[in-house]
């Protein structure tokens, strides 16, 4: 179920059980088409997003932002129609090599016995996309490169960092959606010395949105994320 956070912004919670690595997914809503921010981690997500969009009686999206090409924000894309993607420019190389990839149980499989660091994201794979027989990775149909505002006074920017190269933040009526923008590397890439990116965060905070939504926690109001960051 959507739940409204401040202004047009409303949230599809992320699921708090991190095995399952199904982040939130957050609708702007206007007139003027919704945007949507993030595309769910499976065809299965992006439906019930849908359903939950259409229960609200929001209107439907006419944006989907990537907030960087990790699977779990991008894999849902294929169940949204009627839709501009949007992302980084360097999303673009980023997801055609992931699209070219020959997804299904049986890859997922092998590549896990080549690589047992990857268990935890294509175990949570093969569990969120029983069935390959429709799905594809989408390619945005728009890219940017520092900024880019949308007609409905979206802004998205580009803020890179180590969690993914193309990491963009979302700000709309006071709410900064995050995506994994500050997180370390994934769990297949990081060493012992990799750790949130305190400068960031610490440069996002000195922003003073009303609201800090990550995508993999409980939305923070600016006190309760100050307090967090020591």
């Amino acid at each position: 179920m959507l739940q409204h956070l401040a202004g047009r912004v409303w949230i599809y919670p992320h699921d708090p059980d991190p095995d399952a690595i199904r982040p939130s997914v957050a609708v702007i809503a206007d007139d003027r088409g919704s945007v949507l921010v993030d595309a769910g981690n499976s065809p299965e997500h992006a439906r019930a997003v849908r359903t939950a969009i259409a229960a609200a009686g929001l209107p439907a999206p006419k944006w989907l932002v990537y907030t960087h090409h990790h699977w779990d924000h991008t894999w849902g894309a294929c169940a949204w129609s009627d839709v501009t993607v949007i992302a980084h420019a360097t999303a673009v190389e980023l997801l055609t090599i992931e699209a070219a990839r020959p997804w299904s149980h049986r890859y997922l499989h092998d590549q896990v016995e080549a690589n047992p660091k990857l268990a935890p994201s294509f175990r949570a794979r093969a569990l969120a996309v029983p069935d390959w027989t429709d799905f594809r990775i989408v390619l945005p149909n728009q890219t940017f490169d520092d900024t880019l505002t949308l007609p409905t006074d979206v802004v998205l920017r580009h803020v890179g960092g180590n969690h993914a190269p193309d990491s963009v933040i979302v700000l709309a009526d006071g709410v900064a959606l995050l995506g994994d923008a500050f997180y370390p590397p994934p769990y297949h890439l990081r060493t012992p010395e990799d750790t949130i990116d305190y400068a960031m965060v610490k440069g996002l905070l000195s922003e003073r949105h009303n609201w800090y939504v990550d995508a993999h926690s409980p939305p923070r109001r600016l006190s309760e994320a100050l307090a967090q960051s020591g």
